[in-house]
């Protein structure tokens, strides 16, 4: 019989194959999707992000078990919507234009799966109608992340557009990247700034409001 403990323990030992089948093994005994998210994969996230902040783990671990992660909510996903289950939040996340990076982009977005958040992966080199866009479709976060000096100059650009299209007010914009700082997200006009994946989950929920 599994437990929510195997889904748990498979996510964060970045098992992919075991989380899957942890996954499957809960639903065939009865478990709600519901229950399985709140009960086994977000708290392993939530773990993962907590070991790396006390540098248990670095960015390799963080993937492997994001990525066992992303392994249990593919069987879960379906069910979820089948179920109306809202997610906690819905969220879009970008490389902004001229920039091609996107480890730490594809981190966020999957640590933000990990926690509830419906994530729209816009990918990298994203021109700022491409955020406007999304929020217009009903992001409520909008992350912008940028790895370069030259492209992060470009960051309160697609805010000022956010502003111009009249979606700035509805929603909250982060911003991360290995140049950025706090005095730059306050200066760019952001809501918040994260330096790293574990830390945008929580700097994102607080933002919204969430707890």
């Amino acid at each position: 019989m599994a437990t929510f403990g195997d889904v748990y323990n498979a996510v964060v030992s970045g098992q992919a194959d075991e989380a899957r089948r942890a996954v499957e093994a809960r639903l065939a005994e009865g478990a709600s999707p519901e229950s399985i998210l709140r009960e086994g994969l977000i708290p392993a996230m939530g773990e993962v992000g907590a070991r790396f902040e006390r540098q248990e783990f670095y960015v390799p671990e963080m993937l492997i078990a994001a990525r066992a992660m992303q392994a249990g909510l593919a069987v879960l996903r379906p069910r979820l919507v089948a179920e109306g289950v809202a997610p906690t939040a819905r969220a879009a996340i970008g490389t902004v234009q001229g920039d091609l990076h996107d480890i730490g982009k594809n981190l966020v977005a999957m640590m933000l799966q990990g926690a509830g958040f419906e994530v729209l992966d816009l990918g990298t080199d994203v021109p700022a109608e491409r955020f406007v866009a999304a929020a217009r479709d009903g992001a409520q976060l909008i992350g912008i992340s940028a790895l370069l000096t030259t492209t992060m100059a470009r960051i309160p650009a697609v805010i000022r557009a956010l502003e111009e299209a009249g979606q700035r007010e509805r929603v909250k914009v982060i911003v991360g990247g290995a140049p950025l700082t706090e005095a730059f997200a306050r200066q760019a006009g952001a809501d918040g700034y994260a330096p790293d994946a574990s830390l945008a989950v929580g700097a994102s929920k607080s933002l919204l409001g969430l707890p």
